[in-house]
């Protein structure tokens, strides 16, 4: 069974950085694709970023508004996954989730999320 951890998440301020982590377990990490996506208040879905299993190389993606302030990266040796955030804004904050791709490679649709870490940018 897919399981998602995600932790890092707070209160930062405008121009701060954090970085989240997730814990993955019940599945071939290594050989899956994943990504994060967030939920601001009031808003849908949004994916952020998205990177390959180390089978197909590395491969990073980012949604435009995060490029150059965002770096996703992986760990499989230790089933985590990670996104740095740096000079984070206010239109950053959102719950941040951690999802399981379908394949090793960046693609729509996930098979597994994590409950999610909440961002919040504010000074």
């Amino acid at each position: 069974q897919v399981h998602l951890v995600e932790s890092g998440g707070g209160l930062a301020q405008p121009g701060g950085s954090l970085r989240l982590s997730c814990a993955a377990s019940g599945f071939t990490f290594s050989g899956n694709a994943m990504s994060w996506v967030r939920q601001a208040p009031g808003k849908g879905l949004e994916w952020v970023s998205g990177i390959s299993s180390g089978s197909v190389g590395r491969h990073t993606y980012y949604k435009d508004s995060v490029k150059g302030r965002f770096t996703i990266s992986r760990d499989n040796a230790e089933n985590t996954l990670y996104l740095q955030m740096n000079s984070l804004k206010p239109e950053d904050t959102a719950l941040y989730y951690c999802a399981k791709g379908l394949s090793a490679y960046v693609s729509p649709g996930f098979d597994g999320w994590g409950r999610g870490t909440q961002v919040t940018v504010s000074s």
